[in-house]
């Protein structure tokens, strides 16, 4: 088995696959205090919930974009699994084409969603991660990654709302019933919601448009089965796509190691 992690600002995705079966998944809370002791107890916990053995584990592969958690991760899989994990970067090979200005900044996190993105899906592809940030990233016809949109994503919004103001109160993250709340919980919820889907109708249409053709979009994140429902077009969730490109990145690099 091969644990996979794709370290984000706010939380941690874990996985474990087994060639391109995957075997479980689960959310960590990415804390930059923790340290290697606690990690290791947390994918122990993960482990055991699924019935499953770290005895078995034989690799492991990082992403992440919070390079001091990378770092704790890289400890803690060495210390306490006797594994030297690839972490996604520079040096790896992914197979991934990249037009930008400079390839050496694309995040961790959208080659690995782009990789998993040409390998499941038709493309030109437009390709959504919905996380602390919102990306959405333009792979065109020829498999190459042309670059992204980023903004600041559903759970940073809501925290800016009732941080930043005083008489707007923290919310559940729930659809309202209506677009036009008639109260305030219920029109945070409006903008909360219906404001990024319409948003991400709204940056899908440009995108298509600036780049003049129709395109296959993929979304996931944990915010993506939140939002999606509501959204005009058609867009494949696949809430596995950062793992399933891990998968892929592991395996052309597993010989390498």
């Amino acid at each position: 088995m091969v644990l996979a992690f794709d370290i984000g600002n706010t939380h941690m995705f874990l996985g474990g696959f087994s060639g391109r079966k995957i075997l479980f998944t689960e959310l960590i809370s990415t804390n930059r205090t923790a340290t290697d002791l606690e990690y290791a107890t947390l994918i122990r916990a993960a482990l055991a919930c699924h019935e499953l053995s770290e005895n078995v584990i034989d690799g492991a592969i990082i992403s992440s974009v919070v390079p001091t958690v990378t770092a704790t991760i890289k400890t803690t899989i060495e210390r306490f699994f006797k594994i030297t994990p690839i972490i996604v970067g520079p040096g790896v090979k992914s197979g991934l084409k990249i037009r930008i200005d400079n390839p050496a900044q694309l995040g961790s996190d959208l080659v690995v969603c782009a990789v998993a993105g040409i390998k499941e899906y038709p493309v030109p592809q437009i390709s959504i991660y919905m996380g602390t940030a919102t990306t959405i990233s333009l792979i065109d016809k020829n498999k190459t990654f042309l670059g992204t949109s980023i903004s600041a994503g559903m759970g940073v919004s809501s925290e800016a709302l009732s941080d930043r103001t005083s008489q707007l109160p923290s919310i559940a993250m729930e659809t309202p019933k209506k677009v036009v709340g008639s109260n305030t919980v219920d029109s945070m919820k409006s903008g909360l919601v219906f404001y990024h889907a319409s948003a991400i109708d709204g940056m899908i249409e440009r995108i298509e448009e600036e780049y003049g053709e129709t395109c296959t979009i993929v979304a996931t994140g944990r915010y993506a089965p939140r939002i999606l429902p509501h959204c005009k077009h058609k867009i494949i969730h696949d809430p596995d796509l950062i793992l399933k490109g891990l998968m892929e990145i592991y395996l052309k690099n597993k010989d390498d190691q």
